[in-house]
């Protein structure tokens, strides 16, 4: 039986122009390029310049996903944002891309799931294509964490960068088998008793600040294998499909070990992992949309490419996709 599958019709990115390397890090912080690649694999990251907001990371990255889609800004009947750094408190910075595109018609929203927030938004998103009240979506994963760092504490200073990604989504009738294209399956959780682990010490309701994020680097990457291995596990299961089965794994770019270890814990072949993180960072919501991006614009996932995505954040969230391009 035929069904409505949520087909990914472009993809695109914007990264801000300002690069800083580990040697710059190591000017003022205690580090050295050294410790932060053996630790995490990264060696840049882009940063905001100032006034650069996440707004204008994300118009860029949606300008960008609907050129390669061949579509209009005004096809679009809904937009959902990822963001943890969101430009305000409200409104919702989705609002503001909508705006931004000329768009004053159907609706915009963010989600807020941090690292796991693109994974969330491209489930939600395919919730309201699949149930065939709305056509076209763009989906968009964009932080500026740079804003949120203590820039005096190596342990996480050190780890990200800022960016956005998105997708275009399109609701389109597929025979309903996993050949399908769009998206397969999606799984999403979420434990809230590991907030403290990874976290913003602060927020309109608490301290009336932004703050600064606080991790417990050890307690972070202890959980994250397991967790992410749940949800690919899920995937696997929902699907019939499998490691030997998928041809890319794009995973949350948060830490190259993390990466390697969940990959090898689940039989993934290291040629089928993209890994952006060492030019990146850890971009949290951007970081998959980034990734999928620059795998499809130098040739590596194709039509037809069964692509597992997953990512872990704090709270902790953790969530995973399979989506055939």
């Amino acid at each position: 039986m035929s069904r409505l599958r949520s087909v990914v019709r472009g993809c695109g990115s914007y990264l801000p122009a300002d690069v800083l390397t580990n040697e710059d890090l190591s000017k003022t912080v205690d580090t050295s390029d050294d410790w932060i690649v053996q630790r995490t694999g990264i060696r840049s990251r882009h940063i905001a310049a100032p006034g650069e907001l996440t707004s204008d990371l994300a118009i860029g990255a949606a300008r960008a996903a609907l050129a390669d889609a061949g579509m209009e800004a005004g096809e679009l009947d809904l937009i959902v944002l990822a963001t943890a750094t969101p430009d305000y408190t409200f409104p919702a910075t989705a609002t503001t891309v909508q705006a931004a595109l000329g768009i004053t018609h159907g609706f915009a929203f963010d989600v807020q799931a941090v690292c796991s927030g693109f994974v969330y938004a491209l489930s939600i998103a395919d919730k309201f294509l699949v149930s065939g009240q709305h056509k076209r979506a763009l989906v968009i994963g964009a932080e500026t964490f740079s804003r949120i760092l203590d820039w005096s504490d190596r342990t996480t200073c050190v780890l990200f960068g800022d960016g956005a990604g998105a997708v275009v989504l399109e609701a389109q009738e597929q025979p309903g088998a996993t050949s399908d294209r769009g998206v397969i399956t999606t799984h999403l959780r979420s434990d809230g008793r590991h907030r403290g682990k990874l976290f913003v010490d602060g927020g309109p309701s608490s301290t009336g600040a932004v703050g600064h994020v606080r991790m417990e680097g050890r307690e972070v990457f202890r959980h994250a294998v397991g967790m992410i291995t749940d949800v690919i596990e899920a995937a696997f299961a929902a699907t019939g499909e499998s490691a030997d089965t998928i041809d890319w794994f794009v995973p949350h770019q948060a830490n190259r070990r993390i990466i390697d270890a969940s990959a090898q814990k689940l039989g993934i072949a290291p040629a089928k992992v993209v890994v952006t993180v060492d030019h990146h960072g850890n971009t949290s919501a951007a970081s998959i949309p980034l990734a999928l991006a620059e795998a499809r614009a130098d040739g590596r996932i194709k039509d037809g490419d069964l692509v597992l995505l997953e990512a872990m954040g704090g709270g902790f969230t953790w969530a995973s996709a399979l989506v055939r391009w």
